[in-house]
């Protein structure tokens, strides 16, 4: 396989943006598939995209945009998904056309809910796409951050690393840095949990829980997941790299964290819902974590942290009884 050939962007969000700006500044042109044509509309009279990341100015002799996903596949080779999981489902049931010949890659962090399936497997089962053909996107790297042009590192993952060797040149510019590895499951979950930790890291914060407690709450977070990941997939890793405890690291103590934002509200006071309505943006932890939830009924791995978010966000107990309960449970 030839990689890249031509690159196609597949959501209009902040982080697909991100990627946009990252992809035009090692490639010539780009293709961009939007849902909303007067995204588009708007975009291309702006110059910028209208909704996220709007500082980012864009030449847009180089991109060519695409409100129909289909045209957009068949223009390219290389898809590079990066919309909210809980909608990548209904994106792709207007696919008609075929995936098996594209090279795909999730930047997706979460999973896709009532299927419980990772991005990877999901491409893999309902597309055709031959698992080899599938790469993921871990971070830690916020968008916000990737538009300010500062330093920031990922990592790509592909069952056959020659591939993500070859796209590596694709995602390395004076600001970016990656480092290629074949741990797509581990990685996937693993950018699913930190934003269910960084929802408890932030409830955490409402409740005015100091830099100490914080401090203790990422050092049981990392080894919950290091037990689940080693539950799910046994691959020998190493979960102090970035992708894994980097990235957790952000996603919890970060301001531009839309998880951790939206723990803060309901540590104090809001209701899930409320705090729902109030965000812009999809806390994607909301969602993995009932799904990790409902994964762990068969690995029955110890999860005292996902169990309390779980018991906050489904069934509506206190948040202040059970941090108070889950801080007895921590060393």
């Amino acid at each position: 396989m030839n990689l890249p050939g031509k690159i196609a962007i597949m959501g209009g969000g902040s982080w697909a943006t991100a990627l946009a700006k990252i992809v035009l500044s090692t490639q010539e042109t780009i293709n961009w598939y939007m849902r909303r044509e007067d995204q588009i509309q708007a975009f291309l009279q702006t110059g910028h995209n209208p909704s996220y990341l709007s500082a980012v100015e864009f030449d847009l002799d180089r991109i060519t945009f695409y409100s129909d996903i289909n045209k957009a596949i068949k223009e390219s080779d290389t898809l590079i998904f990066a919309t909210p999981s809980p909608f990548l489902k209904q994106h792709l049931q207007k696919v008609t056309t075929s995936l098996h010949d594209k090279f795909i890659i999730s930047a997706i962090k979460g999973i896709v809910p009532d299927e419980n399936m990772l991005i990877a497997d999901y491409f893999s089962e309902y597309y055709n796409v031959p698992i080899e053909h599938i790469a993921v996107i871990g971070g830690p790297c916020h968008a916000e951050e990737i538009a300010l042009e500062r330093l920031s590192y990922i990592t790509l993952a592909c069952p056959n690393i020659d591939y993500v060797k070859q796209l590596s040149p694709v995602f390395r510019n004076t600001y970016l840095r990656n480092y290629c590895c074949k741990d797509v499951t581990g990685i996937e979950y693993a950018s699913v949990l930190k934003n269910v930790y960084a929802i408890v890291a932030g409830i955490c914060h409402g409740m005015k829980y100091g830099d100490n407690f914080l401090a203790v709450f990422i050092c049981n977070a990392i080894e919950e997941m290091r037990n689940f990941l080693y539950a799910v997939h046994g691959l020998e890793r190493d979960i102090t790299d970035s992708v894994y405890l980097g990235d957790l690291l952000v996603t919890a103590y970060s301001r531009f964290s839309r998880n951790r934002t939206f723990g803060t509200m309901i540590g104090k006071g809001y209701s899930v819902k409320t705090a729902q309505l109030e965000m812009e943006m999809i806390a994607e932890g909301y969602y993995g974590t009932k799904c990790i939830h409902e994964i762990n009924e068969k690995y029955k791995v110890n999860m005292p942290i996902l169990d309390a978010l779980y018991a906050i966000l489904y069934e509506r107990k206190s948040p202040t009884i059970e941090i108070r309960q889950l801080t007895q449970t921590f060393k």
